[in-house]
């Protein structure tokens, strides 16, 4: 199979679909690996060291998108990027589409079959190829947080800390998965106080088992949301319904009964976000206020730390890559519904439950839009 790599062109974005070991993976199986001149260069990987691995180079994304059969991203295809999506062409990135109309519609027009890092499951029901990228943003999140509190970013000039004597700052994290964990890791390692709201009490437990109790935990409601919001200084926002537009658990209201100064970091911003003040930033912008407080709501989070993220990113998609490629889109689907739950759009139609409801389009079982 013919697998294109273009490089992302999101600002701000310098991560890449695959590093040079996963294209010498995918050559050894015999498969051609087209890369995109400088995909790479934003992590330090230059051109030679994927023409090393076994890839060809492509002058530019058009030539990628013309011989490619599957094309391997990160973030979702750009306006201009989706005009070079075909028929029988397979795309496997993020795509985000539940708050994402245009690009929807875009796919849909396009024909191609568009398959989501952020629905794939495993057998364990988790989501083996956002995790990586959950990861990064939820460690990110305090960093962000930490950051704008500074008085010179209009925060509160609060130390995350604190100092003997000072109270530290109070940290509220809505959702105990795989963002809020590493929100609170390293929030408690900072010696922040920490509280986490989930609705799922075991969820709970299992943060109390692995954290003590220094971390506090409250089952999430609205009157509990409202409480501790109230008087926190960073609240991260890591709730996530897969495939599926984010809850607004926060409402405009709360948000404006914070103290001026405060931050919230809406991680759940692809999605939509679970603030109702929240809309997507950028890293060239990445902080705006409302109601005095200052909201972070980056859209691509983890490209802040692209060189890590993409080596991340790489180990958990190239099991997946190499089962497309080696067997081609139908029979991989087929032989693991893991991956088939990542298939979105199929030749026009919506294969994502979720995607569906939130955009109000017919819903199309994946194993039937495949047959037919």
């Amino acid at each position: 199979m013919r697998i294109g790599v273009p490089k992302e062109i999101k600002v701000h974005e310098y991560r890449v679909g695959l590093v040079p070991a996963g294209v010498r993976e995918l050559t050894a199986r015999g498969h051609t690996v087209l890369v995109e001149t400088g995909a790479g260069v934003g992590i330090g990987i230059a051109d030679a060291d994927y023409r090393a691995a076994g890839a060809e180079i492509a002058t530019d994304a058009e030539e990628v998108f013309a011989k490619a059969e599957l094309i391997v991203k990160v973030k979702e295809p750009q306006a201009e990027e989706r005009k070079r999506l075909r028929e029988n062409l397979v795309l496997f990135t993020y795509l985000h589409l539940a708050p994402d109309a245009e690009q929807t519609r875009d796919l849909v027009a396009g024909g191609a079959t568009c398959i989501a890092y952020e629905t794939v499951t495993s057998p364990k029901g988790g989501l083996p190829l956002l995790a990586p990228m959950s990861e990064v943003a939820g460690r990110m999140s305090i960093q962000a947080g930490a950051h704008c509190l500074e008085k010179e970013k209009g925060g509160r000039g609060v130390l995350l800390g604190g100092v003997p004597g000072v109270d530290p700052a109070k940290v509220v994290i809505l959702g105990g998965g795989v963002v809020g964990s590493n929100a609170a890791l390293v929030a408690l390692g900072m010696g922040a106080e920490v509280v986490v709201l989930d609705r799922d009490i075991d969820v709970l437990r299992i943060l109390v088992n692995q954290f003590g109790t220094r971390l506090k935990t409250a089952f999430s409601t609205h009157a509990a949301i409202e409480t501790h919001i109230v008087n926190a200084d960073v609240v991260v926002g890591g709730v996530l319904v897969p495939g599926a537009a984010a809850p607004k658990l926060v409402t405009e209201a709360m948000v404006r009964a914070m103290a001026p100064g405060s931050v919230v970091v809406d991680v759940a911003i692809d999605q939509g976000g679970c603030f109702e003040t929240s809309r997507p930033t950028t890293h060239a912008e990445p902080t705006y206020i409302v109601g005095g407080v200052i909201h972070y709501c980056v859209a691509n989070m983890p490209g802040a730390v692209a060189r890590s993220s993409t080596f991340a990113l790489t180990n958990a998609t190239l099991p997946f890559v190499a089962a497309l490629a080696d067997k081609g889109v139908k029979r991989a689907l087929a032989d693991d519904r893991h991956l088939a739950s990542g298939l979105n759009v199929h030749r026009g139609q919506i294969t994502c439950a979720g995607v569906a409801e939130a955009l109000d389009y017919p819903f199309v079982e994946p194993e039937k839009a495949l047959a037919a």
